[in-house]
């Protein structure tokens, strides 16, 4: 049952390593990229009553499938 769970796994790609690298990581773990997630990361501005959210980066997640 443990190895069925592990069919899937996520990879997210870390501060200072690029999408190349964190590729490289999942082929050498033995996984495919079977999709790619974005996720706009936000920092809140407070001005007077008013909060205004500016995006400031992005997190990259792949979605790997074990390759058999």
């Amino acid at each position: 049952m443990s190895q069925k769970s592990q069919k899937k796994m996520q990879f997210e790609v870390q501060e200072n390593e690029t999408i190349d690298a964190c590729l490289t990581r999942m082929k050498q773990q033995g996984y495919v990229p079977i999709r790619r997630l974005e996720k706009p990361i936000f920092q809140e501005i407070k001005k007077g009553n008013e909060t205004i959210y500016e995006p400031i980066g992005r997190q990259i997640v792949f979605e790997g499938r074990l390759n058999e």
